[in-house]
């Protein structure tokens, strides 16, 4: 398993960095975590081939997690030319904000027939999940009013174990969410900062004992925490960053 940070940023691009989008390549294809607004350009400038994306795995439709999904469709529909089926996954709700973000985006896309199937895919909290090659367990987060909806994600592919936090204050869930890990991906929005709604390093270090993943990568770090990422012990993401899950 591969994984390519298209974008490490938060939502107002701290650090000068693209929005949130993880492409991973597993022995049975390849996925995205997340969409956010600066993905499409993040793909194209590192030559990811679209079409072979089979999955997008939304953690919740924040912008700067589901905002490019409108240019996606659309690339997929006119440039890319897909003819491959493309299942997009996320929180109960899915079906609706999928719309809203087209019609947002470019109104009236959202009646647009493709040319190649597309299902959207409400997951349930808790249960895990068949897509594909992957089997896909979400666990609700805090990172709003309750019930979000706000996802962070436990993946199962190729043997291996890559988990992520999504956005989310510490919350119980992530010790699941995250337990021995091959790979664990984390928000670090401040160092020792806690601030509802996003997840500072300290409080993730606290807990770290538990959680035990077998390799940690900080990501959707604030300006404050970028400031402190060389001297924290642990691999901190940025664009273009690829990395092997052996």
């Amino acid at each position: 398993m591969k994984v390519r940070f298209l974008g490490s940023g938060d939502a107002f691009g701290s650090g000068g960095r693209l929005n949130t989008c993880f492409h991973v390549t597993t022995g049975a294809g390849a996925f995205l975590i997340d969409c956010g607004a600066t993905a499409l350009p993040a793909m194209k400038a590192a030559g990811i081939d679209r079409n072979a994306i089979d999955t997008i795995l939304v953690t919740h439709f924040h912008a700067d997690h589901f905002g490019g999904v409108p240019f996606f469709i659309l690339d997929a529909q006119f440039f890319a030319k897909r003819t491959a089926p493309l299942t997009i996954a996320g929180p109960d709700g899915l079906r609706d904000w999928y719309v809203r973000a087209l019609e947002t985006a470019f109104p009236g896309s959202s009646s647009t027939r493709q040319k190649f199937e597309l299902s959207l895919v409400e997951l349930e909290a808790g249960t895990a999940r068949a897509l594909g090659g992957l089997t896909v367990t979400p666990q609700r987060v805090v990172h709003g009013p309750p019930g979000g909806p706000f996802f962070a994600y436990r993946i199962e592919t190729d043997g291996r174990v890559l988990a992520y936090t999504g956005d989310t204050e510490w919350t119980e869930a992530l010790v699941e969410v995250g337990r021995d890990a091959d790979l664990l991906i984390a928000e670090a929005y401040f160092r020792d900062k806690p601030v509802p709604y996003h997840l500072d390093l300290a409080s993730l270090e606290r807990n770290l004992d538990r959680i035990r993943p077998k390799r940690l990568v900080l990501t959707h770090m604030s300006d404050d925490m970028l400031r402190h990422a060389d001297a924290v012990p642990y691999e901190t993401a940025r664009d273009g960053l690829e990395i092997a899950v052996a």
